[in-house]
């Protein structure tokens, strides 16, 4: 392999491969960890499932941690805007430099009949790149899945199912048992498993299968539950063990977090009563309020002028990738936005889009239909026909293809009185929230 090999060299035949091989099995993600000397049991791990909330659960887990003083490593997916965002150490990216080097090590240890999947390789890359680091802990996200997912081939302290939805049919299954099933499988013998999902049937799911292996099952609302004080803003934690934690905040936006927020603090109360951790009633507190996830109700204000601040445009960036997370979103600015919402929306074609699309047009009162720079992507003019069939608002919405320049005419045209939503996917907001770092005009979080 040429050794003056490039970041983007690296990327550009990682994108090269195959995107999925969740029903392949384990088999070649093993052997190529068996080449790098077993990295993924240098560091203890807890592993994440689930339809949505991931990515905020990972990262509210590992801002805790890191606030305990432990150095760790989270793995998460999709990026948004560079590949690196995936894996980070103490929630600083990996480098340029850092990417080339478990490239390479990675490929050297591809021995297999079969090219690994790009999800399969990156995950390779992160577990390697822990391992160098010397991280006390690693948070892993799966990718779709759970029983095949690439991710599953280590040993967690922890296992956290977030929530099921109908998702992927086509790898998953077409039920919410078949789909609860899949997620299941990052249950392990003897080891706690906690989980936000609250229909009977998944929770049966789960239930047999935590029986079968001996796994002690937390669930969300049986076993601790949380109790809102909307005025402050706050909630109320009710503990596995009747403990209790008052006047608690996440810095993430929407009720669904607070959810999410309850999932992380029963980790930290089962890795505390394993003492694998030592982590404080501080520590989860301080790691709440400072974690940050981005294109999940991020919001971003812009100023057109930099002189004057009656031009500033309220942006909102969520991916609502799939139909559970498209209805939180409507849910949010129906409750919480006086403004009339200009809604950017671009979807791939391997999600639900029409009821995806309902959804977010319900709290539209413009809407520019566009397009992610990826095969997957659906074009406008799609959308648009879909539109003309299901919307009760009668609107002339704008197909512009290019997400930068939706952007563009979006906060040109944009009022005194409104906000801009960009929602669909995480490619879409990934490629707004690029041409927002590039657009010249003053921008601030």
């Amino acid at each position: 392999m040429n050794s003056s090999i490039t970041y983007d060299n690296c990327l550009a035949l990682m994108y090269s491969m195959r995107r999925f091989g969740i029903k392949l099995g384990l088999d070649l993600i093993s052997g190529i960890l068996k080449e790098l000397q077993e990295p993924q049991n240098r560091y203890k791990t807890v592993h994440i499932a689930g339809t949505n909330g991931k990515g905020s659960i990972a990262s509210g887990l590992s801002s805790i941690l890191k606030c305990a003083g432990y150095k760790i490593g989270l793995y998460t997916s999709p990026h948004l805007i560079k590949f690196n965002e995936r894996i980070s150490v103490n929630r600083t990216n990996i480098s340029d430099e850092q990417v080339v080097k478990a490239y390479k090590a990675v490929k050297r240890s591809c021995h297999a009949n079969r090219e690994p999947t790009f999800f399969e390789f990156s995950t390779a890359m992160a577990f390697y790149e822990f391992g160098l680091q010397k991280v006390d802990a690693a948070i892993i996200e799966t990718g779709m899945g759970g029983r095949l997912d690439a991710t599953n081939v280590i040993t967690p302290q922890l296992s956290i199912i977030s929530n099921i939805s109908v998702e992927h049919k086509m790898y998953l299954g077409s039920t919410i048992a078949k789909i609860a099933y899949e997620k299941g499988g990052i249950i392990k013998n003897n080891t706690p498993v906690i989980t936000g999902a609250k229909q009977k049937k998944a929770i049966s799911v789960f239930e047999k299968l935590a029986k079968e292996k001996n796994a002690p099952l937390y669930i969300y609302g049986k076993n601790f539950s949380v109790r809102r004080n909307k005025k402050k803003g706050t909630f109320k934690y009710f503990g596995t063990d009747n403990s209790v934690m008052e006047n608690i905040k996440t810095s993430l936006i929407g009720n669904y977090q607070t959810d999410n927020a309850a999932l992380v603090i029963a980790a930290c109360e089962i890795l505390n009563k394993k003492n694998i951790f030592k982590i404080s009633h501080k520590h989860i507190k301080e790691g709440l309020e400072k974690n940050r996830w981005e294109g999940r109700l991020e919001r971003i204000f812009i100023n057109k002028n930099i002189k004057s601040e009656s031009s500033k445009v309220e942006i909102i960036l969520d991916g609502a990738h799939n139909l559970a997370a498209a209805k939180n979103l409507a849910g949010f600015l129906k409750e919480n936005n006086h403004k009339k919402i200009t809604m950017i929306i671009g979807i791939l074609d391997d999600k639900p889009y029409k009821s995806i699309l309902k959804s977010l047009l319900s709290v539209s009162d413009k809407t520019i239909f566009t397009m992610p720079e990826i095969e997957r992507a659906i074009k406008p003019d799609i959308l648009l026909k879909e539109y003309q069939k299901i919307a009760e608002k009668k609107q002339k919405p704008l197909t512009i293809s290019s997400i930068k320049e939706a952007l563009k005419h979006a906060i040109k045209t944009a009022g005194n009185n409104e906000l801009i939503c960009i929602s669909g996917s995480l490619y879409t907001v990934g490629e707004a929230k690029a041409a927002i770092q590039n657009l010249k005009i003053d921008y601030r979080f």
